[in-house]
């Protein structure tokens, strides 16, 4: 189908109310609706009423200061979107998990999956401990940066990978970000090799962090668990973090439900006796 028929099928309202999401989704603080109107050039009347109708379904979260903020019904919506995943929250099972870990290390706790051209957090649990990391469901991270992500392109397929990642050079957050694509390719080897992922200051200097993979049923990796804590831990807890979170994205897994058999319809020719 061309674009031009395909244009005289879609419906407006839902194009504008894509406008309002795609720009909440570039303000991390959230935006009023002055600044929606500004920035989208619509009418206030119905910027107003996309974010009365996105409020009601929890799609869009009001702030005390006025601000418009995605809300947590996206989160759902993205648990969804993982392959075979239609029978099962990712996020809703992950959270008893979650806050066993997060008792057990003190630390904040995190799972989450790839999203297009980055990696969504999709469930997380606040630690315990005084200087715990703050940890937010809804954040977009990136490919190439942290140990949940590089979890998650360690398992993606060479040619996928190579798309996502694009031509140009990897962006550098830090000194420690892997930016040249063989030492990151070597990276990803090893972590495939030994089963959990480490950031080393990757994203942020001063915060390390430890993922494993959570599998389905088939073996494939459908998301990562993982913890992210300050730089200055002491070996033993850093140590009893990654055994931890090993564990834990083993339980989880177990916990995902089998993938549902398909079911083919056979015709009576197919059943039928052959004759002799």
């Amino acid at each position: 189908m061309s674009s031009e028929p395909m244009a005289r099928h879609r419906i407006p309202v839902i194009d504008r109310m894509m406008d309002v999401l795609a720009l909440l989704e570039k303000r991390n603080n959230g935006a009023s609706i002055r600044e929606l109107v500004d920035h989208l050039g619509l009418p206030r009347t119905t910027v107003y009423r996309i974010l009365n109708t996105l409020h009601f379904h929890d799609v869009v979260r009001r702030t005390p200061d006025g601000a418009y903020r995605l809300g947590p019904r996206l989160l759902a919506l993205a648990a969804r979107t993982l392959p075979d995943a239609e029978d099962y929250d990712l996020a809703a099972l992950s959270r008893p998990h979650l806050e066993a870990l997060a008792e057990k290390t003190g630390e904040g706790c995190k799972v989450s999956i790839l999203d297009g051209s980055a990696v969504l957090v999709v469930a997380a649990v606040q630690g315990t401990r005084e200087y715990a990391l703050t940890v937010v469901p809804g954040q977009h991270q990136p490919l190439h940066a942290g140990a949940a992500s590089k979890m998650l392109i360690a398992h993606v397929p060479k040619e996928e990978l190579d798309a996502l990642l694009g031509e140009g050079d990897l962006v550098r957050y830090s000194a420690k970000t892997l930016t040249d694509r063989k030492r990151l390719a070597a990276e990803l080897a090893r972590i495939r090799r030994e089963g959990w992922s480490e950031d080393r200051g990757e994203y942020s200097p001063s915060i390390l962090a430890f993922a494993a993979p959570i599998r389905d049923r088939s073996g494939k990796v459908v998301a990562a668990l993982s913890v992210p804590f300050l730089q200055g831990s002491s070996p033993e807890h850093m140590e009893v973090i990654r055994v931890a979170v090993i564990a834990v994205a083993g339980a989880i897994a177990a916990d995902l439900p089998p993938a549902q058999p398909m079911v083919r319809s056979v015709s009576r020719a197919a059943v039928r006796p052959a004759r002799v």
